[in-house]
């Protein structure tokens, strides 16, 4: 497997990937989809060895003050396997002198522990957290 830092994808790639993982709401609109993806401020993708896009990871960042982690994804068939970890450990060592790092994510426990397991923590446990 190859990591790979390029923003310009072709759709079907794209689509393949986000619809594998359920996010219709981004495949509804493909041009909408890629324009989000080659306007964001980091793209890191994983490819498998026959070429086929597995994962993918992209970020909003003003590279001082913000990180925004807006999407991490892996296909189903190769979750599990350390593929989300690579691409979010990625892009942390990216922006890792950006003061605030941030993400929304669902509340299932798959996730959870790998943000978690990254030093990320619920907002929901800390509700006087000066920001």
């Amino acid at each position: 497997m190859t990591l790979r830092y390029d923003k310009h994808l072709e759709i079907d790639d794209l689509l393949g990937l986000y619809r594998s993982v359920g996010w219709n709401a981004y495949t509804d609109h493909p041009e909408w989809l890629q324009l989000a993806v080659e306007g964001s401020t980091y793209v890191v993708t994983e490819w498998s060895t026959d070429g086929e896009l597995i994962g993918l990871a992209r970020a909003i960042s003003d590279n001082h003050s913000i990180f925004y982690l807006q999407d991490i994804l892996v296909k189903p068939e190769h979750q599990g396997h350390g593929i989300g970890r690579r691409l979010l450990d990625d892009c942390l060592e990216r922006f890792d002198r950006v003061r605030t790092k941030v993400l929304l994510t669902d509340d299932d426990d798959a996730p959870r522990r790998l943000y978690e397991g990254a030093g990320f923590v619920r907002t929901a446990d800390y509700p006087d957290a000066e920001l």
